[in-house]
């Protein structure tokens, strides 16, 4: 009877690699995770520090320094990352070697209130407390603020952040009690009267228009008051 050696080869390599993977498999579940790895995703300004976020995944994991890979639920460890206020996203993974890892996005201030309370508004319309890390040039928002009611300075706050005149040139917003908005410039006298957030961007274009003229006439200190709350109109009282 002839054996047939190429068959009794094939099978002989074919559990070997079965083995090797079960074996390399095992291992790298036992494998201990090392000291947390933390990457920032977008801006270098870090208003929470590598430290503290290695902090949170290690007191998450229980000591993730001696935690197999096997026990670790990384989703319970990106929403204890996502707890913190300052961190808007964050992702985790543990690479083949045993390395834990953190992507993190941080939240981005537009705004800073700065009442009897003080703290960030972000871009989403969100508390963003301060931190002792980094501050933020932002527009001031004073007057009367609620912590659960941010729309308006929010809406009047992002409108800002994403214009560059508007950004340049605006340094407070305040809101009265009657949730009307008032804007003041950086080196004009007057307040610019905002009103109601009603017709947002066609206030602020008459806002620019008036700012143009009166800045090529040489009379932008000869006002006050700068009205907009009248549509189609820019109300001006003189000095």
């Amino acid at each position: 009877m002839r054996v047939n050696w190429s068959y009794i080869k094939m099978i002989f390599l074919l559990s070997l690699v079965v083995f090797l993977f079960a074996f390399s498999s095992s291992k790298n579940k036992q494998r201990a995770i090392t000291k947390p790895q933390v990457k920032f995703i977008g801006d270098n300004n870090l208003f929470i520090t590598n430290e503290t976020v290695s902090k949170l995944l290690i007191q998450n994991s229980k000591g993730a320094k001696n935690v197999h890979k096997e026990t670790l639920v990384l989703n319970e460890l990106e929403n204890a990352l996502k707890s913190n206020p300052m961190i808007k996203a964050a992702e985790v993974y543990v690479a083949v070697n045993g390395i834990l890892s953190a992507e993190i996005e941080q939240k981005t201030p537009i705004a800073r209130v700065s009442t009897n309370a003080s703290y960030y508004i972000d871009d989403e319309g969100l508390y963003m407390p301060l931190s002792n890390n980094y501050s933020v040039r932002v527009p001031l928002v004073t007057g009367y603020i609620e912590k659960n009611n941010l729309k308006n300075v929010y809406k009047v706050a992002l409108k800002i952040s994403e214009d560059n005149f508007l950004k340049k040139n605006v340094i407070e917003i305040h809101q009265s009690a009657n949730k009307k908005i008032h804007l003041k410039l950086r080196q004009c006298k007057f307040l610019v009267q905002l009103g109601h957030v009603s017709f947002l961007d066609k206030k602020i274009n008459n806002l620019k228009a008036f700012y143009k003229k009166s800045q090529k006439e040489k009379t932008l200190n000869n006002y006050s008051k700068v009205n907009l709350q009248f549509e189609n109109q820019v109300v001006c009282t003189k000095i």
